[in-house]
Protein backbone atom coordinates (compact mmCIF):
# COMPACT_ATOMS: atom_id res chain seq x y z
CA UNK A 1 0.00 0.00 0.00
CA UNK A 2 3.11 2.57 0.87
CA UNK A 3 5.77 2.96 -1.97
CA UNK A 4 8.49 4.09 0.44
CA UNK A 5 9.28 3.12 3.95
CA UNK A 6 8.80 6.85 4.90
CA UNK A 7 5.18 6.52 4.27
CA UNK A 8 4.63 3.50 5.96
CA UNK A 9 6.24 5.39 9.39
CA UNK A 10 4.11 8.12 8.71
CA UNK A 11 1.19 6.15 8.37
CA UNK A 12 2.19 4.02 11.82
CA UNK A 13 2.88 7.51 13.32
CA UNK A 14 -0.65 8.80 12.34
CA UNK A 15 -2.45 5.48 13.60
CA UNK A 16 -1.13 5.95 16.55
CA UNK A 17 -1.73 9.56 17.06
CA UNK A 18 -5.42 8.65 16.17
CA UNK A 19 -5.46 5.36 18.73
CA UNK A 20 -3.12 5.37 21.10
CA UNK A 21 -5.91 7.31 23.90
CA UNK A 22 -8.45 4.81 23.48
CA UNK A 23 -5.23 1.45 23.49
CA UNK A 24 -3.59 3.08 26.82
CA UNK A 25 -7.24 3.35 28.26
CA UNK A 26 -7.75 -0.71 27.53
CA UNK A 27 -4.73 -1.91 28.83
CA UNK A 28 -5.28 0.56 31.87
CA UNK A 29 -8.60 -1.13 32.61
CA UNK A 30 -7.26 -4.10 31.13
CA UNK A 31 -5.23 -4.52 34.53
CA UNK A 32 -7.42 -3.01 36.54
CA UNK A 33 -9.84 -5.45 35.95
CA UNK A 34 -7.48 -8.37 36.39
CA UNK A 35 -6.35 -6.46 39.61
CA UNK A 36 -9.79 -6.02 40.78
CA UNK A 37 -10.93 -9.68 40.02
CA UNK A 38 -7.76 -11.17 42.13
CA UNK A 39 -8.38 -8.83 45.23
CA UNK A 40 -11.76 -10.44 45.34
CA UNK A 41 -11.43 -13.57 44.81
CA UNK A 42 -8.63 -13.42 47.38
CA UNK A 43 -10.80 -11.73 49.91
CA UNK A 44 -13.97 -14.31 49.21
CA UNK A 45 -10.96 -16.96 50.40
CA UNK A 46 -9.86 -14.82 53.54
CA UNK A 47 -13.66 -14.63 54.41
CA UNK A 48 -14.48 -18.08 54.04
CA UNK A 49 -11.35 -19.14 56.26
CA UNK A 50 -12.45 -16.65 58.94
CA UNK A 51 -16.77 -18.18 58.48
CA UNK A 52 -14.91 -21.73 59.25
CA UNK A 53 -13.41 -20.92 61.81
CA UNK A 54 -15.98 -18.90 63.87
CA UNK A 55 -18.53 -21.80 62.57
CA UNK A 56 -16.05 -23.93 64.72
CA UNK A 57 -15.92 -21.88 67.56
CA UNK A 58 -20.00 -21.87 67.40
CA UNK A 59 -19.96 -25.83 67.47
CA UNK A 60 -17.53 -26.14 70.21
CA UNK A 61 -19.51 -23.66 72.25
CA UNK A 62 -22.38 -25.70 71.84
CA UNK A 63 -21.06 -28.83 72.76
CA UNK A 64 -20.01 -27.42 75.74
CA UNK A 65 -23.37 -26.01 76.28
CA UNK A 66 -22.19 -22.88 76.06
CA UNK A 67 -25.73 -21.10 75.07
CA UNK A 68 -25.03 -17.38 75.25
CA UNK A 69 -21.78 -17.97 73.43
CA UNK A 70 -23.76 -19.99 70.65
CA UNK A 71 -26.24 -16.73 70.65
CA UNK A 72 -23.64 -14.74 70.35
CA UNK A 73 -21.35 -16.16 67.56
CA UNK A 74 -24.25 -16.82 65.57
CA UNK A 75 -25.66 -13.29 65.46
CA UNK A 76 -22.34 -12.16 64.94
CA UNK A 77 -21.86 -14.33 61.70
CA UNK A 78 -25.14 -12.49 60.61
CA UNK A 79 -24.00 -9.84 60.50
CA UNK A 80 -20.34 -10.31 59.69
CA UNK A 81 -20.46 -12.96 57.22
CA UNK A 82 -24.29 -12.00 55.58
CA UNK A 83 -25.86 -14.33 52.96
CA UNK A 84 -22.78 -17.00 53.69
CA UNK A 85 -23.64 -20.37 54.33
CA UNK A 86 -21.72 -20.92 57.43
CA UNK A 87 -24.07 -17.93 58.63
CA UNK A 88 -27.27 -19.74 57.48
CA UNK A 89 -25.92 -23.04 59.29
CA UNK A 90 -25.09 -20.80 62.46
CA UNK A 91 -28.66 -19.41 62.52
CA UNK A 92 -30.07 -22.87 62.09
CA UNK A 93 -28.20 -24.21 64.94
CA UNK A 94 -29.20 -21.16 66.88
CA UNK A 95 -32.51 -21.33 66.27
CA UNK A 96 -32.28 -25.39 67.28
CA UNK A 97 -31.12 -24.09 70.53
CA UNK A 98 -34.12 -21.72 70.94
CA UNK A 99 -36.43 -23.80 70.60
CA UNK A 100 -35.48 -26.76 72.82
CA UNK A 101 -34.97 -23.81 75.07
CA UNK A 102 -38.82 -22.87 74.57
CA UNK A 103 -38.57 -19.95 73.01
CA UNK A 104 -40.67 -20.35 69.85
CA UNK A 105 -40.75 -16.78 68.98
CA UNK A 106 -37.34 -16.28 68.76
CA UNK A 107 -36.57 -19.23 66.69
CA UNK A 108 -39.17 -18.71 64.46
CA UNK A 109 -37.98 -15.16 63.83
CA UNK A 110 -34.45 -16.44 63.46
CA UNK A 111 -35.97 -18.68 60.65
CA UNK A 112 -37.74 -16.45 58.83
CA UNK A 113 -34.83 -15.00 57.99
CA UNK A 114 -32.31 -17.98 56.95
CA UNK A 115 -35.89 -18.73 54.69
CA UNK A 116 -35.65 -15.38 53.32
CA UNK A 117 -32.02 -15.65 51.97
CA UNK A 118 -30.84 -16.51 48.12
CA UNK A 119 -29.83 -19.89 49.18
CA UNK A 120 -32.61 -21.89 47.80
CA UNK A 121 -31.51 -25.08 49.87
CA UNK A 122 -31.14 -23.59 53.26
CA UNK A 123 -34.14 -21.39 52.51
CA UNK A 124 -36.32 -24.60 52.07
CA UNK A 125 -35.06 -26.48 55.48
CA UNK A 126 -35.96 -23.26 56.98
CA UNK A 127 -39.26 -23.26 55.83
CA UNK A 128 -39.62 -26.48 56.20
CA UNK A 129 -38.39 -26.05 60.24
CA UNK A 130 -40.37 -22.96 60.28
CA UNK A 131 -43.49 -24.86 59.64
CA UNK A 132 -43.11 -27.22 62.15
CA UNK A 133 -42.66 -24.94 64.73
CA UNK A 134 -45.81 -23.37 64.16
CA UNK A 135 -47.77 -27.15 63.80
CA UNK A 136 -46.18 -27.21 67.64
CA UNK A 137 -47.98 -24.22 68.33
CA UNK A 138 -51.01 -24.11 66.73
CA UNK A 139 -50.66 -21.94 64.00
CA UNK A 140 -51.85 -24.40 61.50
CA UNK A 141 -53.28 -21.42 58.85
CA UNK A 142 -49.89 -19.55 59.24
CA UNK A 143 -48.19 -23.21 58.12
CA UNK A 144 -50.46 -23.44 55.14
CA UNK A 145 -49.81 -19.99 53.99
CA UNK A 146 -46.24 -20.49 54.14
CA UNK A 147 -46.28 -23.86 52.35
CA UNK A 148 -48.38 -22.39 49.56
CA UNK A 149 -46.46 -18.97 48.81
CA UNK A 150 -43.30 -21.76 48.22
CA UNK A 151 -41.94 -22.01 44.94
CA UNK A 152 -42.80 -25.29 43.34
CA UNK A 153 -39.63 -24.66 41.40
CA UNK A 154 -36.92 -24.27 43.37
CA UNK A 155 -38.68 -26.99 46.24
CA UNK A 156 -38.90 -30.02 44.02
CA UNK A 157 -36.20 -32.07 45.92
CA UNK A 158 -38.52 -31.07 49.30
CA UNK A 159 -41.90 -31.71 48.03
CA UNK A 160 -42.43 -34.81 49.68
CA UNK A 161 -41.32 -32.80 53.12
CA UNK A 162 -44.05 -30.30 52.79
CA UNK A 163 -46.93 -32.55 51.28
CA UNK A 164 -46.50 -34.42 54.56
CA UNK A 165 -46.19 -31.12 56.25
CA UNK A 166 -49.74 -30.46 54.55
CA UNK A 167 -51.02 -33.47 55.97
CA UNK A 168 -49.75 -32.92 59.52
CA UNK A 169 -51.72 -29.18 59.92
CA UNK A 170 -54.71 -30.67 57.96
CA UNK A 171 -54.84 -33.28 60.19
CA UNK A 172 -54.71 -30.56 63.33
CA UNK A 173 -57.32 -28.67 61.81
CA UNK A 174 -59.72 -31.79 61.52
CA UNK A 175 -59.80 -31.33 57.47
CA UNK A 176 -59.01 -35.43 57.20
CA UNK A 177 -59.81 -36.45 53.83
CA UNK A 178 -57.51 -33.07 52.90
CA UNK A 179 -54.23 -35.11 54.65
CA UNK A 180 -55.05 -38.00 53.65
CA UNK A 181 -54.64 -36.68 49.45
CA UNK A 182 -51.15 -34.64 51.44
CA UNK A 183 -50.23 -37.44 52.67
CA UNK A 184 -50.33 -39.73 49.74
CA UNK A 185 -49.20 -37.31 47.58
CA UNK A 186 -46.11 -37.18 49.94
CA UNK A 187 -45.59 -41.09 49.21
CA UNK A 188 -45.93 -40.58 45.42
CA UNK A 189 -42.86 -38.18 45.96
CA UNK A 190 -41.20 -40.82 47.28
CA UNK A 191 -41.46 -40.05 51.30
CA UNK A 192 -41.53 -43.92 51.94
CA UNK A 193 -41.14 -43.60 55.95
CA UNK A 194 -42.76 -45.79 58.02
CA UNK A 195 -43.90 -42.74 60.27
CA UNK A 196 -45.97 -41.72 56.82
CA UNK A 197 -47.57 -44.72 56.52
CA UNK A 198 -48.51 -44.85 60.15
CA UNK A 199 -49.98 -41.37 59.79
CA UNK A 200 -52.49 -42.75 56.88
CA UNK A 201 -53.15 -45.89 58.69
CA UNK A 202 -54.52 -43.73 61.99
CA UNK A 203 -56.44 -41.77 59.53
CA UNK A 204 -58.14 -44.71 58.52
CA UNK A 205 -58.43 -46.08 61.96
CA UNK A 206 -60.34 -42.53 63.17
CA UNK A 207 -62.52 -43.13 60.36
CA UNK A 208 -63.79 -46.48 61.18
CA UNK A 209 -64.16 -45.41 64.53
Amino acid sequence: MYDTEEEQVEALKRWWKENSISIIVGLVMGIVIILGWNYWQDHKKEQAAQASVAYSQLLKALDEGKKDTVDKLAESMREQFKGSEYAAFSSLLQAKLKSEQGDFAAAKQILKTVAAESNKHLSNVAKIRLVRLMLATGEYEQGLQIINDVDAKTAVSYSANYDELVGDLYVALDRLDEARTSYQNALRAGQQSPLLQFKIDDLTAQEKL
